[in-house]
């Protein structure tokens, strides 16, 4: 900033001006604030492709592993908003999550906890292999 404070006499000029008179300055943010904006926006309207060629032609293209993950991802939102609509206990989603596990299963499974009562004897690799799933009624 010193650089422009010793060089420039029109950037002094504007520190003092907005220093001196609010008017100014406001009219100075607000250049700075909507210019920006209104170049942004243009940039964004000129670039948005809405185009159902193109669209098309890209899902055409589509790897394979593009469109493995969007059927997955659409498999999950639809699982996820079911359970939603049939007002479901999710809570061992988050639980999971906590954990670092994904719940990927079968509809309607569910992950349930360890058992309590098994013998510390056995190794915790067999423990996770001792856990259960249920199914839920559908509705």
């Amino acid at each position: 900033m010193s650089i422009l404070w010793e060089k420039s006499e029109t950037w002094r000029w504007m520190v003092r001006k907005s220093r001196d008179s609010k008017p100014f300055f406001l009219a100075f943010a607000t250049v700075c604030g909507v210019i920006p904006g209104i170049i942004g926006y243009a940039v964004m309207q000129a670039t948005n492709s809405r185009n159902e060629q193109l669209e098309a032609q890209l899902r055409r293209k589509a790897r394979p592993d593009t469109l493995m993950m969007g059927q997955t991802n659409r498999e999950r939102l639809a699982e996820f908003l079911g359970e939603l609509e049939r007002k479901e206990d999710t809570n061992d989603r988050y639980v999971a999550a906590l954990r670092g596990e994904t719940l990927t299963r079968k509809p309607y499974v569910r992950i349930q906890p360890i058992p309590k009562d098994i013998d510390n004897n056995t190794n915790t690799s067999t423990q996770a292999n001792k856990v259960e799933t249920k199914q839920l009624p559908k509705k």
